[in-house]
């Protein structure tokens, strides 16, 4: 039986589908803690210091913020059926104590999702800076004051925990993946059916037993459950289709750049302070950055802490595996702290008969 591709062609028609100027417009989006909420999340920090309990060991049933509940509910609520980007604002910050810092992100984040390794380190929490503390390895440029470009990050969901901006502050910038589609809709209906058709993803550090690239397609954009998802990182696609001995068409070129011109037009500016941490929904939201100058000295250089995270009930999936794992599962990359913590990871992650990861 032929597999057909279902692709709608109705519009995204709720709040997901936005432009820089709506968000600019209404930011409840925005949440900021309260003072008695800031001391709940030191105290949680204290206890877990005063256990001397590393972050990956922790649960959040170690990390007691009662007062952050409601909260919470209100990030998740908005990151998964809202417009898909949120943040937390006046959350305490110490930048002379990283390693305080992460148990503090690391446990409220315990409170929203799962959180999975991200590079060839199997590292947990990212340092996104040029200085000393970036990762040694699978930084893929992360931190470097070139600009970065409108794209989505492997996991559900990017959290960027802002310890020091650097001095020249550079412009974040978001934009709706959601909107992108209606306007392909509107103007290039023709696009869709390569975009859902998929592109070849590439890897990094894979297995002996994994290709460099993906030996499947994930799908640029889907639906199901009256859900459109978007999967679009330009550079991975590229990657992998070179690694595979493939190059864009003309037509994928003229795609590629659409999307690229639609994103950037309707993208919103946002200059993240320091105790501000801000989440992204990858399948809703693409998000990128200004270029910052070079900073010499280490004291003032830019320091974000990443953290990617699955969450629960983040939307349906026309196919699991090759959408939502197909280009984050694959070598130290796409583990939780238990599978670290457990030596699990030093097993490739388990795929179908065709390459697809499999979803446990």
């Amino acid at each position: 039986m032929e597999n057909t591709i279902k692709i709608q062609m109705e519009a995204v028609n709720n709040s997901s589908a936005w432009t820089g100027n709506e968000l600019q417009t209404d930011k409840s989006w925005e949440f900021n803690l309260s003072p008695e909420q800031q001391d709940d999340l030191s105290t949680a920090l204290q206890v877990i210091k005063d256990r001397g309990l590393p972050f990956a060991e922790m649960t959040r049933d170690d990390f007691q913020i009662p007062s952050l509940s409601k909260t919470i509910q209100g990030l998740l609520d908005e990151l998964r059926d809202g417009r898909g980007i949120a943040v937390l604002r006046n959350v305490p910050v110490d930048e002379d104590k990283i390693g305080d810092m992460e148990k503090l992100f690391w446990g409220l984040c315990t409170h929203m999702g799962t959180a999975v390794t991200q590079n060839s380190e199997a590292g947990l929490i990212h340092c996104v800076t040029d200085g000393k503390l970036r990762p040694k390895k699978g930084s893929r440029g992360l931190g470097d004051p070139r600009e970065i470009s409108l794209h989505v990050d492997l996991s559900d969901c990017v959290a960027l925990y802002c310890l020091r901006q650097a001095p020249d502050d550079p412009r974040s910038l978001f934009a709706s993946s959601m909107n992108v589609y209606n306007e392909i809709l509107k103007h290039h209906p023709e696009y869709l059916p390569r975009l859902y058709e998929g592109f070849i993803w590439s890897r990094v550090e894979p297995r002996e037993s994994e290709t460099l690239s993906s030996n499947f397609k994930i799908p640029a954009y889907s639906t199901a459950g009256g859900r459109v998802t978007c999967r679009f990182h330009p550079g991975w696609i590229r990657d992998g289709m070179e690694r595979a001995g493939e190059t864009l068409s003309e037509e994928e070129e003229e795609i590629f750049a659409f999307i690229r011109e639609l994103a950037y037009a309707n993208a919103f500016p946002l200059h993240l302070r320091k105790g501000d941490i801000v989440f992204c929904n990858n399948y809703l939201v693409f998000h990128g950055r200004d270029q910052h100058g070079l900073i010499d000295d280490e004291d003032k250089k830019r320091v974000l802490l990443r953290i990617w995270m699955d969450l629960p009930d983040v939307r349906p999936f026309s196919d699991e595996g090759s959408i939502r794992y197909g280009a984050i599962r694959h070598g130290n990359m796409g583990w939780t702290a238990a599978e670290i913590l457990s030596g699990d990871y030093k097993t490739p992650h388990r795929r179908r008969e065709d390459g697809v990861p499999e979803v446990l």
